[in-house]
């Protein structure tokens, strides 16, 4: 296992956060981190409906260890605030997802999405404008044709690197309830909006229709008991997806048993243990996010208290559990009295498999590796995050006597939470999300 607690901390702040952070406002809070397929760029996005790209630094031969730093790409307002009249509902600018599209020419495409409406943003490069125009001056104002007395060839001219942002498709009028996850398919011609009910599948060329593959409602409202929490599409299976319910479960459905994916193919499913039911059982069990492994073999899944792997050949039980803060099982009756207990942690995959991450709450991160079994919780907060630093593990100490590099379970910030977080495709490169601040660590660098 790589030693976790040797990352190179770098500290990023969107362009509009530049302020101390205890200045920060609602709007700054970061509600979303993706790597493209390369790592190359970088995509956040907040509650204030703002999507943030950084780009990795190219690699010189004067300053070959600035190659892993991020700089700031493009900045864009992907979603403004919105008010249904119909219902009488407003609609948040948040970003609730982004997903990159694989780079097909020399512009870079990604998904975001708030409550209701996914947005494709293309995002290109120009260093170049065009000169010597017939009809308009170089104002852009029109020219009086009884002044044009000769054809002028229009030329381009150098100009400073400009970097834009435009929207390509907005799909939209799709969705009754909140979308929490967006996942674009293998063959990248379609991809899938998800809400607490219904999965809608969407081609990335049509707007104004949607074909609805998955529909949890019931006839009767009061008869429901779940709800879908987030949905993805197998990486390399176009026909094969899995979605997660609040009940902690994980349905996989095939496509072409069906238009409508209602009955599953699979079914996962951890027995509950009749020891250890509490009041808080089901609002722990509760899956908040699911992802397939990059070889497809694997499933991980995050509830409140753990992460589990599951074999794609095995529905009865984990392959493998991790408890990611079981020290706060006892602490779950005031972790429900201010509304923690339903944060909605994210999980991510390294490269290879064989390394999971997942947030806390004190800005704490987890680590496991897979094959040593063994785990790290690293901190990512200001003060022990200085340039080429080196992260210390730390440890929460339950009960007893807490030695000095420990800290107390009941001196944890829940306000400081990572819910946040991506990996590099390819490399040891993380990025962390900490309320208004990204966070991005490297493997050591010798």
């Amino acid at each position: 296992m790589k030693c976790f607690s040797r990352y190179l901390p770098y500290l990023f702040r969107p362009p509009s956060t530049i302020l101390s952070s205890s200045c920060h406002t609602e709007a700054d809070i970061i509600s979303t981190v993706e790597f493209n397929s390369t790592g190359e760029l970088l995509a956040t996005g907040d509650k204030g409906g703002r999507v943030v790209v950084f780009q990795r630094e190219q690699e010189s031969k004067s300053q070959p260890h600035r190659r892993g730093e991020y700089n700031v790409y493009s900045t864009f307002q992907s979603h403004e605030p919105e008010f249904d009249y119909l219902k009488s509902l407003e609609i948040e600018e948040k970003i609730n997802k982004i997903r990159w599209l694989p780079q097909q020419n020399a512009a870079y495409f990604l998904l975001s999405t708030n409550d209701k409406t996914v947005k494709l943003w293309k995002i290109s490069e120009r260093d170049k404008r065009p000169e010597g125009y017939n009809l308009k001056d170089e104002d852009g104002r029109i020219r009086d044709p009884t002044t044009i007395t000769a054809l002028r060839v229009p030329v381009l001219r150098p100009m400073d690197l400009m970097v834009e942002a435009t929207p390509r498709r907005i799909f939209s009028n799709a969705h009754t309830y909140h979308i929490n996850s967006i996942s674009v398919n293998s063959d990248y011609e379609t991809y899938m909006s998800t809400d607490d009910l219904r999965i809608n599948l969407w081609n990335l060329e049509i707007t104004n229709r949607s074909f609805n593959i998955v529909d949890i409602k019931p006839a009767n409202m009061e008869e429901l008991t779940e709800v879908i929490t987030a949905a993805e599409f197998h990486p390399n299976q176009c026909n094969t997806f899995v979605y997660s319910s609040s009940k902690g479960s994980v349905r996989l459905c095939d496509m072409r048993a069906s238009a409508l994916c209602d009955n599953h193919s699979k079914f996962f499913e951890e027995p509950e243990d009749p020891n250890n039911r509490s009041f808080f059982s089901e609002i722990i069990s509760s899956i908040s996010d699911v992802k397939f492994s990059h070889s497809g073999r694997y499933l991980m899944t995050r509830d409140y208290l753990t992460v589990k792997v599951w074999d794609m050949n095995m529905e009865s039980k984990p392959l493998e559990t991790y408890q990611v803060h079981d020290y706060l099982r006892s602490k779950l009756c005031s972790l429900y009295e201010n509304d923690c207990i339903f944060d909605k942690f994210e999980c991510v995959w390294n490269g290879s498999d064989s390394v999971l991450m997942t947030g806390s709450y004190n800005n704490f991160f987890r680590m496991f590796d897979r094959n040593t079994k063994r785990d790290v919780t690293l901190e990512a907060s200001r003060e022990n995050s200085k340039p080429r630093a080196i992260l210390k593990p730390r440890k929460v100490c339950v009960g007893g006597k807490r030695r000095k590099d420990e800290i107390s379970v009941d001196s944890l910030d829940f306000s400081k939470k990572i819910l946040h977080t991506a990996w590099h495709p390819s490399e040891n490169i993380i990025a962390v999300a900490a309320t208004n601040n990204l966070y991005i660590f490297q493997d050591k660098v010798n």
